[in-house]
């Protein structure tokens, strides 16, 4: 049984830090691309980060490059992503993503992704 499950969320204030942590469970971690996904209200879901099954390749979505940082740690199970400079407009809930394929230039597409976790909410008040 595949389990995903973030943690980290909460509120904070906007320029603050925030780390997100995912841990996955009954699958091969290191076969897998994963995907930071997040979903703010009444907009749809996008990818806002990836990192390919090593950690060598990594990608982000023009919002948060450059603010975010994708990583992973495949001895624990483990994905992270940390936040700096936090914004009014990352509010959202995000979610941690199992993807089998990586996607030059862009992060894999809602529908090839095998699993999913529950999501955090991440609130940035201003």
């Amino acid at each position: 049984q595949v389990q995903v499950v973030e943690s980290g969320g909460g509120l904070v204030q906007a320029g603050a830090s925030r780390r997100l942590s995912c841990t996955a469970s009954g699958l091969t971690f290191d076969h897998y691309t994963m995907v930071w996904f997040r979903q703010a209200p009444g907009k749809e879901r996008e990818g806002v980060s990836c990192i390919s099954w090593n950690g060598i390749s990594t990608y982000y979505a023009a919002s948060v490059k450059g603010r975010f940082t994708i990583s992973r740690d495949n001895a624990k199970n483990t994905l992270y992503l940390q936040m700096n400079s936090l914004k009014p407009e990352d509010t959202a809930m995000y979610y941690c993503a199992a993807a089998s394929t990586w996607y030059r230039g862009s992060c894999p597409p809602l529908g090839s992704v095998a699993y999913w976790g529950q999501g955090t909410q991440v609130t940035v008040s201003s």
